[in-house]
Parts: C-alpha cells; structure tokens; sequence
C-alpha cells in the first residue's frame, strides 16, 4: 500500500488530495486546501502554506508528493514568479519531511487524466471524480487538481 499527496499550488489557495491504495486500486482518498488572506504580505502567505504544509506531511505521512510544475503565461508574468515562490516553499517541505517527490507539468498532467492536455478544470474534475466514484463535484477545483496529480502518482510512480 502507498500514500501519494498530490499538491496543485497557489498562493491564494493551494489544493490537496491524498490517496492510498495500492497497484490500480484506491482504498481511499482526502482532499482540501490551503486558503490565504490577499491582505496579508506575500511573505506571511507563503509561511501560511509552509506551515500548513508541513503539517499535513507531519500527520500523514505521505510515500510519495507530486506537485503540479511551475508554469507562467506570457499574458501574466508576475503570476508565474509567485507560483515559483509557492512552489518552493512546497518543495522545501516536502524535501525536510523526507518525503520522494516528482512534479508534473499541468498539461501532461490533463493528458494523462483526460486524454486532452488542453481539458478544463471541470473536464479534470469529472475524470478524477469517475477515478474515484465520487457522486458529487469536488470542490474547489483546486482539491480535484491536487487528487488528479496525487491518482497519477499513485498509478505511474510508485516503486514496486
């Protein structure tokens, strides 16, 4: 049996998913987020999520983390330097908790889930959904994200 948490980073909010199971089979699944305050200073946001984080690996325990790669879009620059920062502070984390990590570009990541690398987030949303039987929609959308990358790290990379 392997414990995956999936991380979809953001400074306002990050999202989590944790599964467990074992070869193509889950036996369970969490999900949330880590939400901050646009009133804080970026500084005190990214130790939110440090923090937060840390937590949530300290208690659960995971054998695997996969975090959604940074990526920027030209129309909006400054938002892929924050996500850098949010992921930073993610992977610091994951590397003091000792725990394996590997990042997974967004658009391999929808491939993989959707079979389209251009799906939306509802499109992604319904396909880790039917993965996992769950009736009603996962919100936010970030916590669908965060269980999508943590389903692929549970079906493609855990060691034998």
């Amino acid at each position: 049996m392997i414990k995956v948490i999936g991380i979809d980073p953001g400074l306002a909010d990050t999202g989590i998913g944790i599964v467990h199971g074992s070869g193509l089979k889950v036996h369970g699944y969490a999900y949330g987020a880590i939400s901050t305050s646009k009133n804080e200073p970026v500084a005190c946001r990214l130790e939110q999520i440090y923090s937060k984080i840390c937590q949530v690996l300290e208690d659960e325990k995971p054998d695997l983390m996969v975090l959604e790669d940074v990526f920027s879009l030209e129309k909006y620059p400054k938002s892929g330097i924050i996500l850098g920062k949010v992921c930073g502070v993610l992977l610091l984390a994951g590397t003091q908790s000792s725990v394996s990590l590997t990042e997974v570009p967004v658009r391999q990541a929808k491939q993989i889930l959707t079979g389209n690398g251009n799906a939306s987030k509802e499109q992604l949303e319904r396909a880790v959904r039917n993965t996992l039987c769950v009736p009603t929609p996962i919100r936010p959308f970030h916590a669908s994200d965060a269980l999508g990358l943590a389903l692929i790290g549970l079906f493609r990379y855990q060691q034998k």
